[in-house]
């Protein structure tokens, strides 16, 4: 499995279905566990994101029909990242 990183910006819409509906989020991460992508880590965040969440899937693939089903919805915004430890980056550099 993959790790990447991703940050997520709330649109107005996105931000009336949270304050209507806060368990809103979690309902999507049992979304995106049926689309191949396990939601690790989740952070509410202050600043220019609103959300990073770590997550697990199986390839590159995957992550791109999250990224298109979520984005369609126009309720987030989306930048996605790939992340390597740092442990296996030394590895592969040296």
């Amino acid at each position: 499995m993959a790790t990447y990183v991703i940050l997520s910006t709330l649109t107005d819409e996105g931000r009336k279905t949270i304050k209507e509906n806060p368990t809103r989020i979690l309902e999507v991460n049992k979304e995106l566990e049926k689309m191949g992508v396990k939601v690790k880590e989740q952070y509410a965040v202050l600043g220019p994101y609103d959300f990073v969440n770590i997550v697990e899937a199986k390839d590159n693939e995957a992550i791109m029909r999250m990224s298109v089903e979520l984005g369609s919805r126009g309720s987030v915004q989306l930048l996605t990242l790939a992340a390597i430890p740092a442990s296996d980056f030394v590895k592969k550099i040296k």
